[in-house]
């Protein structure tokens, strides 16, 4: 398999980060298992509990604890949908950062306001996430911050496997992994904790058939970038694969599926009715997913990421 980190680096994370945020929990739910049915048992990753409701707070957090005080001191940016810029936000805050977090027109007005309050500056420009990538990119080339992207940045792949390291030390019992996939951070996290911890632990990849560049890519065996993400499940909004993260998918990943808006939405559902949870798309996908693998996980223990709950009122 192809990693683009090493164990040793998501235990590095590990010790960064605990001073911040404390495990989150690995929860059962018998009303979740008779709904998924086919004699799986669920564990529910309690990732909506972090502080920003979002386990990306872990990947700030790590990417951020590696910067020298001048870069600190110089500020950072970071192009987001919501829950990256929350958590580069909040780490900012922490650290003593400046942060500067763009979003595009029309995002999430939640996750704009929450993103103000932790006191980051707000750019609303572009049509989507990959072009405010760009506008980030312009930013650190014209006033010298630094970027901290969503995917392609080590650090930030070693934040997302400490929730990795949690789940196989609390269930090392566990059959397989089940995970949301954006930029992919999240999915090769897992599958670093994996490598290192329990390698027979199998990962699922979930993606929305709405913005499938990357399910896409992985069944092509090349990456690819499409011209659209339709999908209200921001947090997979992305029209492109990632350098860091495509290969590992490539060679990690047991299966990949993807979920149409009916069955994100119905996860939604399905989370909040079982464990009273609140989850956004993004964060109820990997359930989705487990649906969508029901015959092939049949009677195994798996675990599900609700990986962030940020989801607006209108919506």
């Amino acid at each position: 398999m192809t990693l683009p980190i090493h164990f040793e680096d998501a235990l590095a994370a590990r010790e960064r980060i605990r001073p911040f945020l404390p495990a989150t929990p690995l929860r059962s739910y018998p009303a979740l298992d008779d709904e998924i049915g086919a004699g799986i048992r669920v564990l529910v990753k309690h990732e909506n509990h972090q502080p920003t409701n979002a386990f990306k707070i872990r990947n700030a957090l790590s990417a951020l604890t590696l910067l020298s005080a001048e870069q600190r001191s110089r500020g950072v940016v970071a192009a987001t949908r919501g829950n990256h810029g929350m958590g580069v936000a909040l780490a900012g805050r922490l650290l003593g950062a400046p942060v500067t977090i763009c979003v595009p027109v029309g995002n999430n007005p939640e996750k704009n306001l929450a993103i103000r309050g932790y006191g980051a500056t707000l750019i609303e420009q572009g049509r989507d996430y990959d072009e405010t990538v760009d506008v980030a990119k312009a930013l650190v080339r014209d006033q010298g911050l630094h970027l901290v992207h969503s995917t392609n940045d080590p650090a930030i792949i070693a934040g997302a496997a400490t929730m990795g390291l949690e789940i196989l030390e609390e269930a090392p019992d566990v059959d397989a992994i089940v995970v949301s996939i954006g930029g992919g951070s999240q999915a090769v996290g897992a599958l670093v904790a994996v490598s290192g911890l329990r390698p027979g632990v199998e990962v699922y990849g979930v993606q929305a058939a709405g913005a499938p560049a990357i399910y896409e890519g992985w069944r092509a065996g090349r990456a690819i970038t499409l011209e659209s993400a339709a999908t209200f499940a921001d947090g997979l909004a992305t029209r492109s694969c990632y350098e860091l993260t495509f290969a590992a998918l490539r060679s990690g990943l047991r299966d990949f599926v993807v979920a149409s808006e009916a069955e994100l939405a119905d996860a939604v559902r399905l989370m909040l009715r079982t464990t009273h949870n609140l989850a956004e798309g993004a964060g109820a996908a990997s359930l989705a997913g487990l649906r969508l693998l029901r015959d092939r996980l049949a009677g195994r223990k798996v675990v599900v990421i609700l990986s962030g709950s940020n989801i607006d009122a209108e919506t």
